[in-house]
């Protein structure tokens, strides 16, 4: 007996077996293709806001500019970058690293590994190296924009004959900028193991040792600090009725202890602060009563009762 012929074995399907590959290849061409996309798009804003300030009066410039960090972030690295404002404040970069992640464009974090020149439009330029040196930057649209700046085994250079910059080194230093409720803008500037240049009574404080000092600010009316240049802005600012409340300062050096609240601080036709802290001088570990009363900033001087402090702080 025979049986019948059985019929011929089918042949596999390979569709099962292409078609996650072909789905892959799609997605890897797609995302190639929008982050090429949004490297265009980030480098044309780039270059439409260096021409805006530009137009403003602020000279930016480069050298050379990279674009990388394919496929999840934007890496654009500066040679030879500078800013300037038209009174004469200029910051330049031998070599500048920012990035941001592709879909976090509004917040970029900065390194500068070969330092910064800081230039001073009556002291001349301040060559500042460091051991590290950051920054992150975010909401470009907010008065004041979110800035951080964080520096390590910092060192602060100046020409020969040039004035002396206030601070000469510092084991850290920290700056933060931050917008906030009813128009109001906070700094928080704090620097450590710092040799400063002081004069009056915090040159007494420090005993001629590293100090630590801080200042926690609030300013109003931040929708109207703008201008043409930095002093422009700051009158602008006044003239509007913005003023500075002090949350809180300090000055720790040697074995004393310089703390100070208050305000309103309002800004005097030569630049300087206006108004009354309340202070207190003590022994830094608390040990000793210390002694307290106003600091009266007048006439572009800084007085502790009969004790000069000092020039009062100067914004322009």
């Amino acid at each position: 007996m025979t049986l019948p012929d059985s019929p011929p074995a089918r042949k596999s399907r390979r569709l099962g077996l292409f078609l996650p590959w072909t789905l892959a290849l799609l997605l890897v061409v797609g995302w190639s293709v929008a982050w090429l996309t949004l490297r265009s798009q980030a480098v044309a804003r780039m270059d439409a806001a260096a021409a805006q300030l530009r137009a403003q009066g602020y000279p930016v410039a480069w050298e050379t500019r990279t674009v990388t960090g394919f496929p999840f972030r934007l890496n654009v690295t500066l040679t030879g970058a500078r800013l300037a404002e038209p009174s004469g404040w200029a910051i330049a970069m031998p070599l500048l690293k920012t990035e941001a992640w592709i879909y976090r464009l509004d917040h970029w974090m900065l390194v500068a590994p070969q330092g910064v020149t800081l230039t001073r439009p009556d002291g001349g330029p301040v060559t500042v190296r460091a051991g590290a040196l950051r920054a992150s930057l975010a909401g470009l649209g907010a008065r004041p924009p979110r800035l951080s700046v964080e520096g390590v085994d910092l060192a602060f250079d100046t020409a020969a004959g040039a004035p002396a910059y206030m601070i000469q080194s510092a084991k850290r230093l920290e700056l933060h900028l931050r917008p906030g409720p009813e128009d109001q803008g906070g700094v928080l500037f704090r620097v450590e193991g710092a040799t400063l240049r002081l004069q009056g009574l915090p040159a007494r404080v420090a005993q001629d040792r590293p100090v630590s000092m801080s200042w926690d600010l609030v300013l109003s009316k931040m929708s109207a600090f703008n201008g043409s240049n930095w002093p422009n802005a700051v009158r602008s600012w006044r003239d509007a009725g913005g003023v500075l409340t002090v949350s809180g300062a300090e000055l720790r050096g040697g074995d004393a202890l310089l703390t100070g609240q208050g305000g309103p601080l309002r800004v005097g036709l030569d630049g300087r602060l206006t108004g009354t802290l309340n202070a207190t001088l003590k022994d830094a570990d608390g040990s000793e009563p210390g002694f307290g009363g106003p600091v009266d900033l007048k006439d572009g001087r800084a007085r502790f009762g009969p004790l000069d402090l000092g020039p009062a702080p100067r914004l322009y």
